[in-house]
């Protein structure tokens, strides 16, 4: 990320590119309260701060910040809208403290969802709720102390050293021992419970969970120390810090978020055995952790080296995976980016994995491959001492992209200009290189053979993909399955009963998603899949048995009642629509499951819950004062990702004159957010 900061000279307002030239800050400590009625946290601060060039004015971001007390006597502390200044006569060489009580309500990156606080500081910046540095160039030693009532659980950056209740509620004190850019502090408050793992190296390692998720604990975190394990001995540097966290939250606005010693989760990926078949949280547990390397211990300089943290944490999360699940599934992953990449690259919007405004897609997948060929090209040993050396040389400080390669120079005799050239400055995916190192790969070979017959006719292949269906390797398989499609069902008969004797659970999932049509001569094996463990299988299989064989709809639902599905209730918001749909099912219940189907939509809820079931409430045209008032509240949520199609939503409803004027009247019932939002387009 680029940040553009501000220097000021007494009164006295000068553009300045960085700070860091003229002070560092050592260290933070606070001590902070939060008040979730009010959304706001309080705070004693301290900071201690090392003068590098002369200077009578320094800052600290802190947006809307208020200082209530200043115990700071020998330099004037005061602030504005997005700063804290410190203004004296301050000597080059010398070390001072600031020291001060202040108070903020942050309006972003620190978030408060029912009973569950938690912080989010990448790309929204931790100086909303606490003075900090939003340069990633300054590292900084933080050890905050938070308060939070007595029947809650804190969780921040570092080891937990001191507990204690002071006034009713309870104090947790933490200490980091190194440095660390801002956008990398933390915490999370909540009901959480925790188990406690070590790893090979003595890291004391610790898994939360909500109380009522503890049966999911072990499929959620499965292979966290296999791939801490992993990590620290493929990396070859010891894992940086004192110990490492893990904690799951409602809402979360990513996957997952890598602040030091503390990562923050999305609790999506909160699953039980049979949802970690389609949606596990491994790769994002790896991801997450290969951050505490790169990212956390190194850090990078500016916007154009941002591929040094996410490519290496893809890259190595992908190794990770590689170790749990095996060659074919890591150059199977290698091979869907690389059609994405190639398909993005064809389109004319391939990008330089050093364009510090790059998407995603490059920074993170563009920057893996370029490290899978990198590998390669150097080989294994020079690869490793490398990665070994870059880390051991810049740890605790910022890195650019220059410095990584300067490390590999030193390694290896191989000219390295062609990569650099093709994989960090090129905007075209080179799909050639790509293709050739997948080759190398005996199962993607036979991938390639198998998907080279989609444009044969059936009569010419139905051998080849009876074999490919006799004993499959999940994605060659698949790729079976999906070329029966659109052919004669006479001739894919026996092919299908192949796919479906397999019992190979991503092959029958393929048939699941792609049989639109299930003759009577499958219903049998069909029907079969309601019980594969796989919630994305049994969603599927579900609807199409419901709709395809309306006469047995009732036992299809009493097969499938009660069945919850991932955490956003997929099976059971489905289940709770066809019920209502399905004539003469369960009448004495209906009014409880409209009931059940329109709480979902509530902010009791997380939104990958509400968004599924305002789907429903809309398909069933359940809506009423409470599911749009809750539909309002959506537009206005912290996830865009979830906002966004609320908000479309809402003005697809608002062509509807019954729904515009219901709606219309709402502004008096909802948050102020949502009544300004609801009175800009009410307007239109």
């Amino acid at each position: 990320m680029l940040f553009l900061l501000f220097f000021v000279f007494a009164g006295n307002f000068m553009l300045q590119a960085q700070q860091t030239n003229v002070v560092d800050f050592l260290r933070i400590e606070a001590s902070i309260g939060t008040k979730a009625d009010e959304k706001k946290v309080e705070g004693k601060f301290l900071t201690a701060f090392k003068v590098l060039k002369e200077t009578d004015s320094i800052f600290m971001d802190a947006v809307n910040i208020q200082i209530n007390d200043i115990k700071t006597a020998n330099f004037k502390i005061t602030s504005d809208e997005k700063k804290v200044w410190f203004v004296g006569n301050f000597e080059v060489g010398t070390t001072y403290k600031a020291d001060f009580y202040y108070e903020m309500k942050p309006k972003q990156t620190l978030y408060f969802f029912g009973d569950e606080i938690w912080t989010q500081g990448q790309g929204k910046y931790t100086s909303h709720w606490l003075p900090s540095i939003d340069d990633v160039n300054d590292k900084i030693e933080f050890d905050l102390q938070l308060l939070a009532p007595i029947d809650k659980v804190v969780i921040a950056n570092g080891k937990l050293i001191d507990y204690g209740n002071l006034h009713e509620v309870n104090t947790w004190r933490f200490n980091m021992k190194n440095p660390m850019s801002s956008y990398l502090v933390a915490f999370a408050i909540g009901d959480f419970n925790k188990r406690e793992l070590v790893s090979n190296s003595g890291i004391p390692i610790e898994l939360y969970f909500t109380p009522k998720d503890s049966l999911k604990v072990e499929p959620t975190y499965r292979y966290s120390k296999e791939i801490f394990d992993f990590l620290e001995t493929e990396i070859g540097v010891p894992y940086p810090w004192q110990n490492y966290k893990q904690v799951p939250v409602r809402d979360f606005l990513y996957a997952g978020m890598e602040n030091t010693t503390l990562t923050i989760f999305s609790q999506a990926f909160v699953v039980d055995s049979t949802g970690f078949n389609d949606r596990n949280y491994v790769n994002v547990n790896a991801h997450e952790l290969a951050h505490q390397w790169f990212g956390n211990l190194v850090t990078e300089k500016a916007g154009e080296d941002h591929w040094l943290q996410e490519g290496f944490a893809t890259y190595y999360a992908l190794l990770a995976e590689k170790e749990i699940f095996g060659d074919d599934y890591y150059y199977w992953q290698l091979y869907q980016t690389a059609e994405q990449l190639k398909a993005m690259s064809d389109e004319g919007q391939g990008e330089s994995l050093l364009n510090p405004k790059a998407s995603s897609l490059t920074f993170y997948q563009k920057g893996a491959w370029a490290l899978h060929i990198l590998r390669e090209r150097i080989g294994e040993d020079a690869f490793k001492l490398a990665i070994k050396n870059y880390l051991e040389k810049y740890k605790f400080k910022n890195v650019a992209t220059q410095d990584f390669l300067n490390e590999v120079k030193n390694v290896s005799d191989v000219d390295i200009s062609t990569f650099e050239k093709d994989w960090l400055q090129q905007t075209a995916f080179q799909s050639e290189d790509a293709y050739q190192s997948l080759l190398k790969s005996a199962f993607i070979r036979k991938y390639f053979e198998i998907s080279a017959l989609r444009a044969v006719p059936f009569s010419d292949k139905k051998i080849q993909l009876k074999t490919a269906l006799t004993f499959p390797n999940d994605f060659i398989g698949q790729e079976a399955v999906y070329q029966l499609m659109d052919e004669p069902l006479a001739e894919t008969l026996p092919l299908y009963k192949t796919a479906f004797n397999s019992n190979n659970l991503y092959v029958r999932q393929a048939i699941a998603l792609s049989l639109q049509t299930i003759p009577k001569e499958l219903q049998t094996e069909y029907e079969s899949l309601l019980q594969d463990d796989s919630y994305v299988t049994m969603e599927s299989a579900l609807y199409q048995l419901w709709m395809q064989f309306p006469e047995k709809r009732a036992a299809y639902l009493n097969k499938t009642k009660g069945i919850e599905g991932f955490q956003n209730k997929n099976i059971r918001q489905l289940w709770l629509a066809l019920a209502l749909l399905t004539e003469g099912y369960d009448n004495q219940e209906k009014e409880n499951y409209i009931s059940e189907l329109k709480h979902y939509t509530s902010p009791d809820y997380s939104f990958e819950i509400r968004e599924k079931a305002f789907e429903y409430v809309n398909e069933l045209q359940l809506w009423d004062t409470e599911t749009l008032k809750n539909l309002v509240e959506a537009t206005v949520h912290p996830t865009w990702r979830f906002a966004k199609p609320s908000k479309a939503l809402l003005n697809n409803l608002l062509q509807n004159e019954k729904y515009h004027e219901q709606v219309k009247v709402l502004g008096r019932q909802v948050s102020e957010g949502a009544a300004n939002y609801l009175n800009s387009i009410i307007k239109e």
